[in-house]
């Protein structure tokens, strides 16, 4: 792994809340800002972070309610248009002059295409790489258009239903919080280093696990359910890499299908990992995000990022589609 170069930590005020924020690398380089998923911190970027730092301006920051940001009040205060505020707070501190590469994970993910769909910012991101993550509005079409779809269709949302069924448990009252206060550091990791592959070190899964489980339960709590019954679908003119972790034990690849019909340009990559493939290959990511910010910094695509390239027709278009309800 890289040495790590002085990293930089302070608070940035977010949406009525102030946000812990790491940064790496030469602060005068290419912004790019990595944003952490459920039930995680920054700290599981480290690794990838470290490897960037050598050539970019690498930002990661806990999400509200995580690690060491400020805890909300209300569970509404968990909803999608806070976390974008948030985001979008800790992008215009950092870079303020400059759009930043954004990169992010799982409940990260889901922020992040919130944001780069946003016409308010429109231009901010540079481009935009995600990783088992896609926009809640896209899982409820895709799941309303499987489950009245041919046979293999709904085998395909019968699937992603059983791989999901901790969203329902997360709406039980009161348990899912007990489980997370009570939740035990230790049996987490180890259950990530065996079930997952995921190696894991002193400062992730983070200290705080407990609290970020109990907190973070009112993720799904404020945003899924009202996304579920009422999904619209919006497009981006952000350059989208989607990377499909093959193996993940929660998103199906097949969940991710159609994603670039959010988005003008998009390349999607398989890979032969599980969910944490941040942790497990954190150098083919970092490779691969470096490709996609050369290829938007010089126009010069390589080979393998060029194989990649979806080509979107017409008639796939959701640009405009106003809703599904």
């Amino acid at each position: 792994m890289a040495s790590d170069p002085s990293p930089i930590q302070r608070h940035i005020r977010g949406a009525g809340l102030d946000l812990a924020v790491t940064e790496r690398g030469d602060q005068g380089n290419t912004t790019m800002l990595l944003v952490h998923g459920f039930p995680d911190t920054s700290a599981v970027w480290e690794p990838l972070a470290l490897l960037l730092a050598e050539r970019f301006h690498v930002v990661t920051y806990d999400v509200r309610g995580a690690g060491h940001s400020d805890i909300p009040s209300h569970r509404s205060d968990y909803s999608l248009s806070l976390l974008v505020d948030d985001l979008a707070a800790v992008a215009d501190a950092v870079s303020p002059e400059k759009p930043v590469h954004l990169v992010a994970h799982d409940w990260g993910s889901i922020q992040g295409w919130e944001a780069v769909t946003e016409d308010r910012l429109a231009g901010r991101f540079a481009s935009y790489t995600s990783i088992s993550g896609p926009p809640l509005d896209h899982a409820a079409l895709w799941a309303r258009s499987h489950r009245s779809g041919s046979s293999s269709d709904k085998v395909r949302a019968l699937r992603q239903a059983l791989h999901s069924w901790y969203i329902v448990f997360f709406h039980l009252p009161y348990l899912p919080q007990l489980m997370g206060r009570s939740a035990n550091r230790s049996l987490w990791s180890r259950a990530l280093h065996r079930i997952e592959g995921a190696p894991s070190d002193e400062n992730w899964p983070a200290p705080t696990f407990g609290s970020d489980f109990a907190h973070g339960v009112d993720l799904y709590r404020a945003n899924v359910l009202p996304r579920m019954r009422h999904p619209v679908a919006r497009h981006t003119a952000t350059p989208v890499q989607i990377i499909v972790p093959m193996k993940d034990r929660y998103v199906t690849p097949a969940l991710l299908d159609g994603l670039e019909a959010w988005t003008t340009v998009a390349w999607r990559r398989p890979v032969a990992a599980g969910h944490w493939v941040i942790r497990m290959q954190p150098a083919l990511i970092a490779a691969w995000v470096e490709e996609v910010i050369d290829f938007v910094e010089t126009g010069s695509e390589a080979a393998d990022l060029a194989a990649c390239r979806v080509r979107v027709s017409p008639e796939d278009d959701v640009a405009g589609t106003e809703s599904a309800a």
